[in-house]
């Protein structure tokens, strides 16, 4: 008797240590899995945005798609993880589709989100049935240097400093003053700042020194998927710049906003949601 319950607490820790340890596994974000579809969409937000940035989109398509919807680790209050990076976030969205056997999921990512559709298309070209790029370019860099070149080892340590630097306020008036130019729509300025102000210092340096670092123009040309550009109205102007960053891209479908700015999902809802359901159904 003595020998049987010896043999079952040993059979109670295993599993717990199985439950416990099983779970540890991390990936550089938070998911908010909803929907209950055959097919799957994954959400990345922007720079410093929550993923509640896709919550209109996402009750356009939850009744038809199992969605994914991610918000990057030291980002609109998510908890910040050591040593972010672009490849590092883009590798982590990777391995979260592979480890949790997400077949062929529609990719779909605003801003540096954007960035990482295009990197996890062209790295992993295997993983993704679609992505739709909102208002992203391959070299962010490029567009006011087209002769920019990305740095091996880029040294993100003072842009991190000025960031840690500021004092509440200072950092707030900062947010306050450069949202405007982003977002037209006025109902959505406080929210969108107070994510970015819930942001982590370190992270919101470290990964806006990053990102402006990021040259996808070659990597690009890997992409086998369909891929639906959603660009602001402005970009227009800047067609032949636009269309030299994404000319590796063979599979590109691009489309300009009839209005607004930077986060089209808000400024131009009606045009950008078509466009999306257009391009998921075909």
């Amino acid at each position: 008797m003595k020998k049987y319950i010896i043999l079952v607490i040993a059979f109670l820790f295993s599993a717990l240590c199985l439950n416990v340890f099983g779970q540890t596994k991390s990936y550089p974000f938070e998911v908010v899995k909803t929907g209950n579809g055959k097919k799957s969409i994954i959400f990345i937000p922007g720079f410093a945005s929550s993923g509640e940035v896709w919550n209109e989109t996402k009750t356009a398509f939850e009744k038809n798609f199992t969605c994914y919807t991610l918000t990057m680790a030291g980002f609109a209050g998510v908890k910040p993880q050591p040593n972010p990076s672009f490849e590092n976030w883009k590798n982590g969205i990777a391995n979260y589709i592979k480890d949790n056997k997400i077949e062929k999921p529609i990719v779909i990512g605003h801003s540096m989100g954007g960035g990482l559709a295009l990197a996890i298309a062209a790295d992993y070209p295997e993983l993704v049935g679609k992505i739709v790029v909102v208002d992203a370019l391959p070299c962010l860099a490029a567009l006011s240097d087209p002769s920019f070149q990305s740095k091996e080892n880029n040294d993100c340590s003072a842009m991190v400093t000025q960031m840690t630097a500021m004092n509440e306020k200072q950092f707030y008036d900062m947010q306050k003053q450069t949202m405007p130019r982003l977002l037209a729509d006025q109902s959505k300025l406080e929210m969108v700042v107070d994510w970015s102000v819930k942001s982590d210092r370190t992270t919101f340096g470290q990964m806006y020194c990053d990102f402006f670092n990021v040259d996808l123009r070659e990597r690009i040309s890997n992409i086998k998927c369909p891929s639906l550009i959603l660009l602001e109205s402005y970009f227009i102007n800047l067609k032949p710049v636009i269309d030299e960053q994404y000319k590796n891209l063979k599979t590109a479908d691009f489309k300009y906003a009839n209005k607004g700015l930077h986060f089209i999902m808000y400024d131009d809802t009606a045009w950008y949601l078509e466009q999306l359901n257009n391009f998921i159904k075909a």
